[in-house]
């Protein structure tokens, strides 16, 4: 048995995250130096004291919740250096950012930029009002697809996120997403219009493929053995080779949480630590196997729980190994 580390994507923000961290801890602080100066403008301040509706922004979520992250993460290695390594990392969207740079195949200041740069073409890639999300409740994914399907007439209209059995995110043009809610009563199915500025991880998003596959091709992916399992393939990766590939394809593809998270009840794991602001994940995997403990991270008081987690799902290991 062992244990995996988890980082959250888009959605965990909120005033104010990272903030106690870097008050308790000296490596959580340099984290946040180090995105302020990659950035060129106070990420920190943003995290720290808001406004909301700046932080809310594409642009600006993205390097935030990927820095608030990354300083959880250092705050916990910082205060327990006996720390055992995961035996895998994943993250939701753009949460993979946050796990590639905990393996070590990104520095954090080229995975700062490069979702920044991912942020702001997400933001621009369709016009405001044009696209749309929605969450279909108690429906599997062909009761999804056929309501996609039914409801597109020739607009793009797909499922974008499979975030958990009967929680599936659909995402396209704003009238093909209100159809889809319209009809979604007559399928018995629940669907619930997001409040996001963008139809994401659909073919709207191409345009911000093609931006984050030029961004990567300045930036280094470095070797590294803690496997990341991708959003694209629910598989896991340990190829520094095709992180760029997988990356630009995260963007326009939708995102298998639900089947990286069985992918790693699969692999033995018994426990993860949530490493980033809110709890949304540790909500998820409960849905979707609950073999698996999760222990969040995004606050000073939680390191010590993370810590024995870690050690205790490791010592399951090490018992099953002998």
């Amino acid at each position: 048995m062992s244990y995996a580390w988890l980082f959250p994507g888009q959605g965990a923000q909120a005033v104010g995250m990272g903030k106690a961290l870097c008050e308790a801890s000296a490596a959580a602080r340099r984290v946040f130096e180090r995105a302020d100066a990659a950035l060129g403008w106070s990420l920190s301040k943003l995290c720290f004291e808001g406004p909301d509706e700046e932080l809310i922004l594409t642009k600006n979520t993205q390097p935030a919740i990927v820095t608030t992250s990354v300083a959880a993460l250092e705050a916990l290695r910082e205060a327990y250096p006996d720390l055992p390594p995961p035996a895998f990392a994943a993250g939701h969207s753009l949460g993979e950012y946050s796990a590639l740079v905990a393996v070590g195949a990104l520095s954090l200041e080229d995975a700062v930029r490069t979702v920044h740069v991912r942020g702001e073409a997400m933001q621009q890639a369709v016009p405001a009002g044009r696209g749309a999300m929605a969450a279909i409740m108690g429906g599997d994914e062909e009761a999804v697809r056929s309501l996609c399907e039914e409801a597109s007439e020739g607009d793009v209209l797909q499922p974008a996120n499979f975030n958990a059995p009967g929680q599936i995110v659909i995402a396209g043009t704003a009238p093909a997403v209100e159809r889809a809610v319209a009809l979604a009563k007559s399928k018995s199915l629940k669907a619930i219009p997001l409040k996001v500025s963008a139809p994401f991880h659909c073919a709207l998003m191409e345009p911000a493929a093609r931006a984050v596959e030029q961004a990567l091709q300045s930036v280094t992916v470095h070797p590294f053995e803690i496997p990341v399992v991708s959003n694209v393939e629910a598989r896991a990766n340990a190829a520094a080779e095709r992180v760029p590939e997988l990356l630009v394809r995260q963007v326009d593809s939708p995102v298998l949480w639900d089947r990286s998270i069985t992918a790693l009840a699969e692999a033995g794991v018994t426990g993860a630590l949530e490493l980033g602001p809110g709890k949304v994940l540790a909500g998820l995997v409960k849905r979707i196997a609950k073999s698996i403990t999760v222990v969040s991270v995004g606050e000073p008081q939680q390191l010590q729980d993370a810590r024995g987690l870690a050690l205790t799902a490791s010592g399951q290991a090490e018992a099953a190994a002998s």
